[in-house]
C-alpha cells in the first residue's frame, strides 16, 4: 500500500508492507544487516559463505574466467575494493580464472568462494587466515586475520587456462 502526502509543496510517498518478515534487498540494507552465524554454509576448509542473492546466469566452475566486484574487509573496515572509481558502475570489476589460486594469482578464499556462484549473484565470504594471508599478513592486515568479502559475480567467460576467451554471458 502506498500513501502520498504533500509536504511544503513536495510529494512524499510512504510505503507500507503488510507482510511480516518482509526483507529489503537494497544494497544499503544488505550491507548493514548482520547475518546470523548459523545461516552461513561452512565448507570443510573453513570458508564460510552466505548467498545474499542467488544469480540466474551461468555457474562459475574451475577454469571459468570471472569478473567480480568485491569489497574486502578486516574487522568491518574496508581495506580493498574493486568498486573505487568514477562513473555509474563504480569501479572496474576484478577478473581472474577460477582455480588460479593454486598458481598464486588470486587469494585462495576469494577463488574458492566464487565457485558455485551464478552470474548476478551476491555472496558474503568469511575467509579464515589459511585461505587469506596466513601467518604472514600483508600491509595493514596482521598475521592470522580472518577476512570478510562481499562479492558480486558480474560475468563469466569460458576460458580453460591458456585458451582463447569466448563470451558466454555478460
Amino acid at each position: 500500500m502506498i500513501d502520498t502526502f504533500i509536504y511544503s509543496g513536495a510529494a512524499l510517498s510512504v510505503v507500507y508492507c503488510d507482510k511480516v518478515g518482509a526483507v529489503s534487498t537494497s544494497k544499503r540494507a544488505l550491507r548493514s544487516q548482520k547475518i546470523p552465524e548459523d545461516e552461513y554454509t561452512t565448507l570443510p576448509n573453513g570458508l564460510k559463505y552466505y548467498d545474499l542473492k542467488v544469480g540466474s546466469g551461468t555457474e562459475a566452475v574451475n577454469g571459468s574466467r570471472v569478473a567480480v566486484h568485491y569489497v574486502a574487509k578486516w574487522k568491518g573496515v574496508t581495506f580493498m575494493t574493486s568498486r573505487q572509481g568514477m562513473g555509474i558502475t563504480g569501479g572496474t570489476p576484478y577478473g581472474f580464472d577460477v582455480g588460479a589460486s593454486e598458481r598464486g594469482a588470486v587469494l585462495k578464499g576469494l577463488d574458492l568462494g566464487v565457485q558455485g556462484m551464478r552470474v548476478g549473484g551476491q555472496r558474503v565470504l568469511i575467509v579464515p587466515p589459511e585461505l587469506a594471508y596466513g601467518n604472514k599478513g600483508i600491509q595493514e592486515i596482521p598475521p592470522n586475520a580472518t577476512l570478510e568479502f562481499d562479492v558480486e559475480l558480474i560475468s563469466i567467460k569460458q576460458s580453460p587456462f591458456g585458451s582463447t576467451v569466448k563470451i558466454v554471458e555478460g
